[in-house]
């Protein structure tokens, strides 16, 4: 793979275990791509935002201007799963008689605080930017949270695809039950309270049975179109950025065997602060401090070679200072660009 071959994919995921860089590859390769001529948005979905903080401009949930066609963008989880909840909220009051309004607000609230309520909200966000929402850009790229929750990320489509199908498929058993019950009654059955969603009665298009329908149906379409096109290789690229160090590889081993199960490839490997071949390993306190480490990095790089031999590779020197706005960052857009080595 080229950089140039990266940047002909509409999606690009920046992964791997936290604090590797990933927020500083994946800023690099947008300024890069925006420098190219492609228009670019830069999406952070970690909680712990570091976007803005690189480009020392406030980001938050709407698209703010980075530069010549690149735009920044960071999900909020909790926030997202809140204004989730309110949505809900608004739907399921159209469905219900109002003395039950209350309940509504009441289970939702609870639901609200469930195990994974931020997560499917983020991921929802994501699917957007994945579908509709990130086609007017050349190049969508996620800075992706740590490997774990990017594996849940990539995962979670499958799940809630299949969780949708057998709502919808419970209502389809409930609407031929309800045609039944119907017919051996003579008539009409009354309902209760929510008999606006589960009365036993055909309802015309435009009622609530068929709402909700819908709204299932556009979920299930959302999650499905995110799913085809993370396992799309000519859409989606992912990149897996790994420093010299035993935990760094040992979590990025783990990532790509989980990835290889969801049969998503890693397109690529970015081997990042690295230390410099010309550094001054002179004798004295600092010179074997660093004589040291090198000796470490080597072991190390070593084993990268071998574990993710079968990954093209671009090694990323540790700069003499901190990667911190639109220059430095251009310092490593350039050695991404033209760094790569194939397998």
């Amino acid at each position: 793979m080229t950089f140039h071959g990266l940047l002909d994919h509409h999606l690009v995921f920046v992964g791997g275990k936290g604090g590797v860089g990933k927020t500083t590859t994946a800023a690099a390769i947008g300024l890069e791509a925006a420098a190219l001529g492609r228009t670019c948005l830069l999406v952070s979905t970690d909680p712990a935002h570091s976007l803005g903080d690189i480009f020392d401009v406030p980001i938050g949930a709407t698209r703010t201007a980075l530069g010549d066609r690149l735009w920044g963008l960071e999900i909020d989880p909790e926030a997202e799963a809140e204004q989730h909840i309110q949505t809900v909220k608004a739907q399921m009051k159209s469905l219900v008689h109002p003395r039950l309004y209350d309940e509504v607000d009441r289970q939702l609230d609870l639901a609200r605080y469930a195990p994974g309520a931020s997560e499917a909200a983020l991921l929802e966000r994501v699917a957007e930017l994945m579908g509709d929402e990130g086609s007017e850009f050349d190049l969508v790229i996620f800075d992706t949270a740590p490997s774990g929750h990017t594996v849940r990320l990539l995962s979670l489509p499958e799940v809630m695809s299949a969780w949708t199908d057998g709502l919808l498929r419970h209502r389809e058993r409930s609407a031929g039950l309800s045609s039944a019950l119907r017919n051996l009654g003579g008539g009409r059955v009354k309902g209760d309270d929510l008999s606006m969603i589960d009365g036993a009665q055909e309802y015309p298009d435009d009622s609530p049975s068929s709402r909700i329908n819908e709204v299932l149906q556009t979920r299930r379409r959302k999650f499905l179109v995110a799913r085809d096109r993370l396992v799309d290789k000519t859409t989606t690229a992912f990149l897996l950025v790994v420093n010299p160090d035993k935990l760094s590889i040992l979590e990025s081993h783990k990532v790509i065997q989980l990835l290889d199960r969801f049969k998503i490839d890693v397109s690529g490997l970015v081997v990042n602060r690295v230390l410099p071949n010309d550094v001054d390993l002179g004798g004295g306190g600092s010179g074997d401090f660093l004589r040291a480490r090198r000796s470490q990095e080597q072991t190390y790089l070593q084993e990268i070679e071998k574990v993710f031999a079968r990954f093209p590779r671009v090694v990323v020197p540790l700069l003499r200072h901190d990667v911190h706005g639109v220059t430095s960052l251009r310092q490593v857009g350039a050695v991404l660009s033209d760094g790569w080595r194939a397998t």
